[in-house]
């Protein structure tokens, strides 16, 4: 077996992430990341990653989706000296807001920002820990748009390309990142 440090960080970290099978219905394999949060050499690069990349043309503002990309977001905001903007689920944030809402497999959604949370030409990053179909990171993104912000990535940890959520993501004329990709759901 190769030594750690000889493996390229994207390997690693899909290495530490667990599939839990037939998670939350059948036939659905589940990729967990709460064991790459719980092993802080495995943070470390994952953190790593996503600051190197980004460091250089720093954005104005990491945007995190809630709630796993309140955890990395924030991380990455502290790391590259911006700040952290939270999106949340309807109804958790106290100032005034602007809302979006997305449809769900069984329903709909709603995201929200505050209004003064970026400002007209900011140049913002958003993040979350996966791309599945990529409502979740597309409210977000428009949110971010409509408050005259530059959606600069929407990034993620993992993505789902089968479920369509990153070539949705680019057909809105958003850029994609993922660190790992996993085919099969």
């Amino acid at each position: 077996m190769r030594a750690e440090h000889e493996i390229p960080p994207s390997q690693y970290i899909r290495d530490h992430i667990r599939t839990v099978p037939d998670w939350p219905a059948p036939g659905v394999q589940f990729r967990d990341i709460t064991t790459l949060l719980a092993n802080p050499r495995v943070f470390r690069v994952l953190v790593d990653q996503f600051v190197h990349r980004y460091f250089d043309a720093r954005p104005a503002a990491v945007a995190g989706l809630d709630a796993r990309g309140f955890i990395l977001g924030s991380v990455v905001a502290y790391e590259l000296g911006v700040g952290f903007v939270p999106i949340r689920k309807k109804g958790k944030l106290p100032y005034t807001t602007v809302q979006e809402s997305y449809e769900l497999e069984y329903g709909s959604a709603t995201v929200e920002v505050h209004t003064d949370a970026v400002g007209r030409g900011d140049r913002v990053l958003l993040i979350d820990d996966l791309i599945a179909t990529g409502g979740t990171m597309l409210a977000g993104a428009r949110l971010l748009q409509r408050l005259g912000a530059e959606v600069v990535e929407a990034a993620a940890i993992v993505d789902l390309p089968e479920l369509g959520g990153s070539a949705r993501l680019r057909a809105a004329g958003i850029a994609v990142f993922s660190l790992v990709a996993f085919e099969g759901h």
